[in-house]
């Protein structure tokens, strides 16, 4: 796929989507927001494609939203009822939110490499994502606060599920800077490496890992984990029942049962 704003390739079953204005640290403006969400239902769609590894180009992951998208907010909801206006807005953030929940949404596997900046809207993405990992250069940061803005496109939903409630308070409320270290130490990221080229070849080998596995059962796992972060173990429970009802006599439980016999590799269909 070609885009102005990014870049996105497949090796073998491993995409790639890397943010690509790296004279702009990455900040995310309407267009690559826009693109952003055609390259995840892209990897949705796309059966060859089997994980994604989000990363961005140059010296930084993201400085988050570009500033002249926020600057033009209120000319992209004005009208002259201060109701119409505001609920042109709301809507405006809901589709926002939209794009990158469509991370979570997609049925494949995303990873984020991050080095550098991560920052605002940064956040917001990295934590709709499946798996985090970082080099030592990287640092974190909820900016709004220093802008002020209320965070609204789900760092404040689904930080405090990954590094709880008290630090995601503390990284909200005062805007400072968390460390690659510190984000592995309260488990933001699953690991952070020296540099971003160990990483980036870490991420790249962990992808190839869970590409070979059973594409079917890797979209339930995804489904799976993520419905009973929102729901009852109970209703959790449930639910896989359900799923399996219908998922589990597959081609690839047959070819992992196969191939166990005859010790090799499993080779599944996309």
């Amino acid at each position: 796929m070609t885009f102005q704003t990014i870049k996105v390739t497949l090796d073998g079953a491993v995409a790639s989507i890397e943010l690509h204005r790296p004279d702009k640290a990455n900040a995310i403006d309407l267009t690559m927001w826009h693109e952003f969400r055609e390259a995840m239902r892209w990897l949705d769609e796309t059966a060859e494609a089997r994980v994604a590894i989000i990363s961005g180009a140059g010296r930084h992951f993201t400085a988050g939203i570009d500033l002249a998208l926020l600057a033009g907010l209120h000319d992209m909801a004005k009208n002259d009822c201060a109701g119409r206006m505001g609920e042109k807005l709301r809507r405006i953030i809901l589709d926002l939110q939209d794009t990158l929940s469509s991370i979570e949404q997609c049925r494949k596997p995303v990873i984020a490499a991050i080095h550098g900046a991560c920052v605002g809207g940064g956040i917001d993405m990295i934590t709709a994502c499946d798996l985090r990992y970082c080099s030592a250069d990287a640092y974190f940061s909820v900016k709004e606060i220093d802008v002020g803005l209320t965070a609204d496109l789900g760092t404040l939903q689904r930080l405090p599920r990954l590094v709880g409630e008290g630090m995601a308070r503390e990284l909200a409320y005062t805007g400072r800077r968390m460390t690659g270290a510190e984000a592995h130490a309260t488990h933001f990221v699953n690991q952070c490496y020296t540099s971003q080229t160990e990483m980036m070849t870490a991420v790249q080998s962990l992808a190839g890992v869970i590409a070979s596995k059973s594409p079917l059962a890797m979209r339930g796992t995804k489904e799976m984990i993520s419905y009973t972060r929102d729901h009852s173990i109970a209703d959790g429970l449930n639910y896989v029942a359900t799923w399996n009802a219908a998922m589990l006599f597959s081609s690839d439980l047959e070819e992992a049962m196969l191939s166990a016999r005859e010790g090799r590799p499993p080779t599944y269909p996309d």
